[in-house]
């Protein structure tokens, strides 16, 4: 065993117990002491070094996310370092610094059979429905991590996950060159989709959002145009923007308004909704307006394994300054801090760097 391997399985075994974070509520954040976890067979211990905090995060803490109950234990944008192995797993992994592909799939299903494991009948996604990364170390698959190149550096691989969401989008919204597109939410997601999509050849972004700051930044980031949705002439000057109606409208905040503005409003006929973001509850939808002018109204839940390639490969290009998207960094100790930074309508995104007990 090699000098470094040898120091990771002798700290890894000297820790009986590892501190884990605990959302009750977005005002009830706890770190609670656990039993140190062991590695199976096929398992990895990775002792994370960047943990991002998820917008999904943020809606399941305040209770309005409907497929993550509270309590939880987040964490599941994570990059760490595999410090032991369990059976059946090469000891040369030990030291390999990874980030985790949260979905944990059956395989067996008609959709994992078809390679859209995502939507697997019985998936479990680390971090919202089983305990995730904001923990000191934690037992995973090994076929679930993913190896980072030595020239990325931990702070552009955490991006990985939240940058596959969006890369998975854009994939499954047909060829954009040359097409208007729309953008409504510029937060983490929507900055990235807005890259994605001129990255897919769209010929104008527009970008809506709320919060200047954010608008501000999607300028920055190369979207055409950005309007404020607060103002009364919001979709007229979304549609200025475009030069015409959009043909792809990419929603991350999926909230009635936003859908029937692009239903009655921005889409052209034909034209396709992507719906990205997590609605709190039933939406309603205008739907003799879809039949009438036969839109596409298309789901999309996180990604697949070859869109965190993607995802990863367009990060390590150095396509924008990762400074814009990150707010601001937390020690695991100040969760509860860092949990109410990410609520803030000013954040994008919102990182927890871990340490040692």
């Amino acid at each position: 065993m090699s000098g470094r391997n040898r120091w990771y399985s002798e700290r890894v075994y000297s820790m009986a117990e590892v501190r884990r974070v605990v959302v009750k509520g977005i005002d009830d954040v706890l770190i609670e002491t656990v039993q140190a976890p062991s590695p199976g067979i096929g398992e990895v211990l990775v002792e994370p070094t960047l943990v991002g905090i998820c917008g999904s995060d943020v809606h399941a803490a305040h209770g309005r996310h409907p497929f993550v109950p509270l309590p939880f234990e987040p964490g599941h944008e994570v990059v760490g370092r595999i410090v032991e192995v369990g059976g059946g797993v090469d000891r040369s992994q030990i030291g390999r610094r990874v980030i985790i592909d949260p979905s944990a799939h059956c395989g067996h299903c008609e959709q994992c059979q078809a390679g859209r494991y995502n939507i697997c009948d019985s998936i479990d996604v680390f971090g919202c429905l089983s305990p995730g990364g904001l923990t000191d170390i934690f037992a995973i698959p090994a076929e679930r991590t993913i190896p980072i190149p030595e020239d990325v550096t931990d702070e552009v691989a955490v991006l990985t996950e939240p940058m596959s969401t969006p890369v998975h989008a854009v994939g499954r919204a047909g060829d954009l060159s040359g097409k208007r597109v729309v953008v409504v939410g510029a937060g983490a997601i929507g900055a990235f989709i807005a890259i994605c999509a001129q990255r897919a050849g769209a010929a104008v972004v527009v970008v809506e959002d709320v919060v200047q700051s954010k608008l501000d930044r999607a300028l920055r980031l190369g979207a055409t145009a950005v309007v404020d949705s607060t103002s009364p002439t919001a979709v007229a000057d979304v549609v200025a923007a475009l030069g015409g109606k959009a043909h792809v409208v990419f929603d991350t905040v999926a909230n009635e308004a936003t859908v029937a503005a692009a239903i009655r409003s921005l889409l052209v006929k034909g034209g396709r909704l992507m719906l990205v973001g997590v609605p709190a509850g039933a939406v309603k939808v205008d739907l003799h307006l879809v039949q009438d002018n036969e839109l596409e109204i298309i789901g999309n839940l996180m990604f697949l394994r070859e869109d965190m390639m993607s995802a990863l490969g367009i990060l390590r290009s150095n396509a924008f300054p990762i400074d814009e998207i990150v707010s601001a960094v937390f020690s695991l100790e100040d969760v509860s801090e860092a949990f109410l930074a990410a609520d803030s309508r000013e954040t994008v995104k919102v990182l927890v760097r871990m340490g040692s007990k």
